[in-house]
């Protein structure tokens, strides 16, 4: 009869990245790892870095290896304040298990992100091994220069349309009798058109933060969709461009949708004048209902279809036009705007697709969920 009382074998061990492969093919080869990795004992001393941290550090291994860290990587934060001795691993709170990416130099300015694992072999003991991961500051620079690209970007958008401002304003105080009464409904309209500019640059840049976090709230309402659209071209012949220049169409049955009417109009705005600066001829508005495909739930969509006859947006762009500062295609402005749009629509569970208009130029589909919200007057 089989011993039933046998202790039953421990689990094999969990191989250890950190450690250099030897004979158990389950390791990883620390080459292998896309960040610098350099392994230090309990006397401070270096026993293993890789080929990535070689690179970083712009030293062969043999020349690391055995070298007290301290000496071989003599890391000052941007205080001046000699890392090593600030952050001292081997000693302290035994609680501590290491720290996060910091910004570190070494001599000579080299910027280092620089992230530590502290190791013990029971807790509450003595520190083992440091596990130190090293990356480049090209990912910190690059983010940088996309955050610098996007002020400059915002200071000369916002600097047209204060300009024209300034210029119509200052010419109607100093000069106001010598303006016929069409002059002044012209100028103050650019005034307007110019203000309601700059409110939605900033609104834009508060939203790309809100989606960005998750934070952006709708607050649901049955809405027009139809008259939303009819008001947004009215506006646009108001300003300056010709009636013939918009078609809008509809079809006659169309369900009951709710949506936050705010940012509907942002949506709107930014799609039909997108159409109108970067597309040319006829912008066609098409609201239609569409059934729910085999598998969706709810009671379908309701379909806004914005077409132009410009170039449109090539197949392999496609993909890319609603990422955050996409200017694909020689367009200019901030490009936020169709990052936005798809925040927002996606904040009504909806979503926008971008393909080929009919005459050629770019097609943008919004679909918006047919029917009552789940709980009347929620924000979703």
């Amino acid at each position: 009869m089989a011993d039933r009382s046998r202790t039953p074998e421990p689990d094999p061990p969990v191989p250890d990245p950190t450690r250099p492969p030897g004979g158990d093919a389950g390791l990883i080869d620390p080459d292998d790892l896309p960040d610098g990795l350099v392994v230090i004992d309990e006397r401070a001393v270096i026993t293993a870095v890789n080929r990535t941290a070689e690179t970083l550090l712009q030293r062969e291994r043999d020349a690391l290896v055995g070298v007290d860290v301290r000496e071989a990587l003599p890391l000052q934060d941007t205080s001046g304040r000699r890392w090593w001795d600030a952050t001292d691993p081997w000693s302290g709170l035994e609680t501590r298990t290491g720290h996060r990416e910091r910004l570190l130099l070494l001599p000579g300015g080299s910027e280092l992100l620089v992230t530590a694992r502290y190791l013990r072999a029971e807790r509450g003991g003595s520190v083992e091994r440091v596990v130190v991961q090293l990356r480049g500051t090209e990912a910190r620079q690059r983010a940088e220069s996309d955050a610098a690209s996007l002020i400059a970007t915002v200071a000369h958008e916002l600097r047209s349309p204060l300009t024209s401002v300034k210029r119509y304003t200052s010419a109607l105080l100093r000069r106001w009798d010598r303006f016929s009464d069409e002059q002044k409904r012209l100028m103050l309209t650019t005034v307007e058109a110019d203000a309601d500019r700059v409110t939605r640059l900033i609104t834009e840049l508060l939203d790309v933060s809100r989606v960005d976090t998750g934070r952006l709230r709708v607050h649901l309402q049955p809405v027009d969709v139809v008259a939303a659209v009819a008001n947004h071209v009215e506006r646009l012949v108001t300003a300056g461009y010709d009636d013939d220049r918009f078609a809008v169409t509809a079809a006659a049955d169309l369900p009951e949708v709710w949506a936050d009417p705010d940012r509907l109009d942002q949506v709107l705005a930014n799609l039909i004048e997108n159409a109108v600066r970067h597309g040319a001829g006829c912008v066609r508005l098409d609201v239609r209902p569409q059934p729910a495909a085999a598998g969706e739930a709810g009671e379908g969509w309701l379909v806004l279809t914005v077409d132009d006859e410009g170039e449109g947006i090539s197949e392999e762009n496609r993909p890319y036009v609603f990422s955050k500062f996409w200017r694909g295609g020689g367009r200019g402005g901030t490009g936020l705007g169709l990052y936005v749009v798809r925040g927002l629509v996606e904040a009504h569970s909806g979503r926008v697709e971008v393909d080929r208009s009919p005459a050629g130029g770019a097609r943008f589909r919004v679909l918006l969920p047919a029917g009552e919200p789940p709980q009347r007057g929620s924000a979703r």
